[in-house]
């Protein structure tokens, strides 16, 4: 590839920030106080009334440019294809959450029809996800565990197991609910940026695991109980491979041929999805078939099969959230409110650039909380997206939040008049169809290697989110997860690559030393850059590594120079009682004494230290901010160097630094202002003109060749 090489040619002043300063008047603007943004803030017109209202209705926005001849029939074959996986999807998690599968219909229906008119994203698919599931039902299982008595909580009484377990899902999603619609109105939905995504894979591939691991009494047909907190998974195995004997084989035959027949259909979905207009509903096919099977054959009597058993028809009255288990699980419910955003918001996202539309983050926060507390209210448990859902409803046509309304009137319809025929699928098959969705999730596992080849700390961020969520559970891995990835941004910040810069021969450019050959590196001048900010954390790294760069401690230098300095004045004093302190000065400074003594009349045990370096510039390009710790150590860095003659020079600091530094009253009689200059070749281009080693001009002229 050949690379066009143009050039250009500067002339003009060498600028100090001094001199810059009194050639160009800056704008002094007026900073607004927080009671001015209070009062704009509440400030109120019509205007900004029709804003509020189109963002908290974003419905009203897309539904003004609705084309209902282009778009309303793939809406709606989009709808009728997603209702069919949200379906068979919210049979399948309901079981994670512990739940009768009756109530993941719930959950695809009741959420999407506040965030119909809530949600700012257009194409994903509101309703049950596996993460949120497990994690759900982690609480239900610690509040109503399978064996053993529930939780002594009032509300309890009279319940049936399934209906305690339900009151606890439905509580736990609705505080979920509370917690994301007071960060949404509190407007901190960039709370989401913490969540980096090597984060949320580690997270979600460690939930792969605990849903797999959850899901295999359904495969072999085994009665264990639900079990949660920290080594879950492995108490869960162990309870597993102790019953493997009792394995029941017709659940597990049926497991294996559903897991390959979705396997292999899902794959050729994904081969031939250009030539596709809506991807095979295998997972309906296969329920379809196994409802059949199951019925027809009497699986339940002959072979033991557990099944789903009795449906609840229709809806259940509305019902209020239990107190006593807000505060049994507001730790857990926190997590799930995060998670459940930050999926959402991460999917939301992707769809939102491919076709061109913006989402809101505090807004998907307020919909998202407002339709978890709507569906908590009819006992539906914690509703985000699925990506696999997501991509149906997209890639079959969907082009608005209609095609996610016809899904939900689809799971409506099942739960009010065609619910009776799903209640002899067997419970394996459920179970089989979670496994084989988790495949996207587990596959994961291949970004360790190239997390490891092309950022190490990214990769520890993974792995130990992973392994921590898989070994202490989900809440506290995520917290695991979030102490780890702060860990290395602190280790980035605080140990920084610091370099020695050199100017490129022939142009105004600085690069690492160590890194070109056709490099000028004056006599005498060191460049240095530390490429973070600097704050109480790496202050002494900075000095440390500047110490480094140049090759001597500045202060234990001025320190034998005044040791030394005392020795002579006292020697010359008794040989020459006219020796004056200007004199000493020169003969500090010189090698040989001009009042007539040699320095090697002295004695041997007198070493004047002296350093090569005299000038020593500072690149602040980087540094985006100073704290006040960093600034006192940077003032007696400074300070130790200009006491042994070494002239110092920052360049490129920003102009909030230079601001700050004025205010703490940075500069005094030898830290100075005009040891700032606005580029590094300014400052460069002054050393040289200072000690005679560039241009004898004046006026500095700049010949650049790119």
């Amino acid at each position: 590839m050949v690379t066009l090489r143009k050039q250009y040619v500067v002339d003009r002043s060498v600028y100090s920030e001094d001199s810059f300063a009194e050639k160009y008047d800056k704008v002094y603007r007026l900073r607004k106080t927080i009671l001015d943004h209070l009062k704009e803030y509440l400030t109120c017109d019509s205007k900004r009334a029709k804003n509020a209202v189109l963002s908290l209705l974003p419905i009203i926005g897309w539904m003004r440019i609705y084309r209902v001849k282009e778009w309303l029939l793939g809406d709606v074959v989009s709808g009728i294809s997603t209702g069919l996986v949200a379906i068979m999807q919210g049979l399948a998690f309901s079981l994670l959450a512990a739940l009768p599968p009756s109530y993941g219909l719930y959950t695809a229906f009741f959420p999407m029809l506040t965030y119909f008119f809530l949600g700012t994203s257009r194409h994903i698919s509101i309703g049950s996800f596996p993460v949120l599931s497990l994690m759900v039902g982690a609480v239900v299982t610690r509040l109503v565990p399978e064996n053993g008595p529930a939780a002594n909580i009032t509300g309890f009484e009279g319940l049936t197991p399934d209906q305690q377990r339900v009151v606890v899902a439905s509580s736990v999603t609705f505080l979920m609910g509370i917690f994301q619609l007071g960060m949404g109105v509190l407007q901190v939905g960039f709370i989401v940026v913490y969540l980096s995504d090597t984060l949320v894979s580690g997270f979600t591939t460690a939930a792969a695991i605990h849903i797999l691991v959850s899901q295999l009494k359904f495969v072999f047909g085994l009665q264990v109980p639900g079990i949660s907190g920290p080594l879950a998974v492995i108490y869960t195995l162990e309870k597993v491979f102790v019953q493997i004997t009792s394995t029941n084989i017709c659940d597990l035959v049926m497991s294996i041929l559903i897991m390959l027949a979705v396997y292999v259909v899902k794959e050729l979905n994904d081969i031939y999805k250009a030539k596709l207009s809506v991807p095979i509903p295998i997972e309906v096919i296969t329920t379809v078939i196994a409802c059949g099977a199951s019925y027809g054959f009497n699986f339940e009597k002959r072979f033991g099969v557990e099944i789903v058993g009795k449906m609840v028809s229709g809806y259940e009255s509305p019902i209020a959230p239990n107190m006593e288990i807000f505060q049994e699980s507001a730790v857990e419910a926190f997590p799930i409110a995060i998670v459940g955003f930050a999926v959402a918001f991460s999917v939301a996202k992707v769809y939102s650039i491919k076709h061109d539309y913006t989402i809101d983050g505090n807004q998907e926060l307020i919909a998202f909380g407002v339709s978890n507390i709507f569906g908590a209210s009819f006992r539906s448990f914690a509703a985000s997206t699925a990506l696999s859902r997501t991509a149906v409803q997209e890639s079959s046509g969907g082009k608005t939040q209609i095609a996610g309304l016809i899904s939900a009137m689809m799971a409506m319809i099942v739960t009010v008049a065609l619910g009776f025929l799903l209640e002899p699928l067997p419970r394996s098959v459920l179970g089989a169809l979670v496994i084989v969705n988790l495949k996207g999730m587990l596959m994961q596992f291949r970004e360790i290697p190239y997390l490891w080849r092309r950022d190490k700390p990214d990769c520890v961020v993974w792995v130990l989110t992973c392994l921590g969520a898989t070994l202490l559970g989900l809440d506290l891995g995520l917290a695991v997860g979030l102490g780890v990835e702060l860990l290395t941004v602190v280790f980035r910040t605080q140990f920084p690559r610091c370099s020695v810069l050199a100017n490129i021969t022939g142009t105004d450019l600085y690069r690492d030393r160590k890194d070109y050959l056709q490099i000028f590196e004056p006599n005498g001048v060191t460049i240095f850059r530390i490429p973070s900010p600097i704050f109480f954390a790496n202050i002494e790294f900075f000095k440390d590594k500047l110490i480094e760069a140049v090759g001597f401690n500045p202060l234990r230098v001025l320190r034998k120079r005044n040791k030394a300095h005392r020795k002579i004045k006292k020697l010359l004093q008794k040989k020459n009682d006219d020796v004056t302190e200007n004199g000493m000065k020169d003969l500090f400074t010189q090698t040989t004494d001009e009042s007539g003594m040699n320095m090697e009349e002295l004695p041997v045990d007198i070493r004047v230290p002296k350093v090569d370096l005299h000038s020593l510039i500072l690149d602040f390009s980087a540094v985006t901010f100073l704290d006040i710790s960093a600034l006192k150590g940077l003032k007696m860095a400074l300070r130790d160097f200009i006491r042994i003659d070494v002239d110092v020079y920052i360049v490129a600091c920003d102009v909030y630094i230079l601001e700050k530094l004025h205010s703490c009253m940075f500069f005094d009689d030898e830290i100075l202002t005009s040891m700032f200059f606005p580029t590094l070749h300014d400052a460069m281009l002054h050393v040289l003109e200072k000690h005679e080693e560039g241009t004898s001009k004046g006026r500095a002229v700049i010949h650049t060749q790119l």
